[in-house]
């Protein structure tokens, strides 16, 4: 079964969607300083990603800072953590089995379809990473805009959408789009075997000339 082009994009969105997990998971850009007061003159600006805290001072370099506990982190946190960690293995194991599914494997009379089973699994765990990068990003952007909007919640305290939020969404749909194409030719491969098979299966009905003669000749031996 020769690379069709629908195959070779379906692995290379799924690349760009494991670059873009990764990138989602690490960077710090997750909650940005909000300037809710009229004051133009910013003294510091404040980065909360899923592992670190940044603070960019005047005419002084980013300085970051790890979390020192895991147990200190609200819940919120630590559920985002886990999931994206679970993205960026999927999407890593995804590959993988595209990769293989895209290589010629010497089987017997079953070649094509266990490439075709093989790409199809590669999309189907691409769509799930795409799950999985959705839910976090989605909360934690919940969090944010409730957070802000709360009257309760000092001005200091609140916090804007960061761009790692926004590379979590453009990453989602690369990731369902690039599932989609590996799990479409999977379908319409196996769809074109069973057609095939339907048509090869079924023998033409044969007819025995030669008895229908004789008995024709029988026949008329009598008369």
């Amino acid at each position: 079964m020769a690379s069709n082009p629908l195959q070779i994009a379906g692995l290379v969105l799924g690349f760009f969607g494991m670059v873009g997990t990764l990138a989602t998971a690490l960077l710090p850009q997750w909650r940005v300083s909000a300037f809710v007061g009229s004051n133009i003159i910013i003294f510091e600006r404040i980065w909360e990603g899923l592992w670190m805290n940044c603070i960019r001072q005047v005419k002084v370099r980013l300085q970051c800072k790890f979390y020192n506990s895991l147990l200190a982190l609200p819940p919120a946190l630590d559920t985002a953590r886990a999931l994206m960690c679970v993205a960026v293995a999927l999407s890593l194991i995804a590959l993988i089995i595209g990769i293989s599914g895209m290589k010629k494997f010497q089987c017997k009379g079953s070649n094509e379809r266990v490439k075709a089973y093989l790409l199809g699994t590669s999309g189907v765990l691409f769509i799930l990473t795409g799950i999985f990068v959705l839910i976090p990003v989605c909360w934690t952007a919940n969090i944010i805009i409730s957070d802000f909007y709360n009257p309760a919640v000092h001005i200091g305290q609140k916090r804007e959408l960061g761009a790692a939020l926004f590379l979590g969404w453009a990453t989602t749909a690369v990731l369902f789009i690039g599932g989609g194409l590996l799990s479409g030719f999977c379908c319409c491969n196996r769809k074109k075997q069973k057609n095939r098979y339907q048509v090869t299966g079924h023998p033409m009905p044969c007819t025995d000339k030669g008895q229908g003669t004789v008995l024709s000749k029988t026949s008329t031996s009598y008369v």
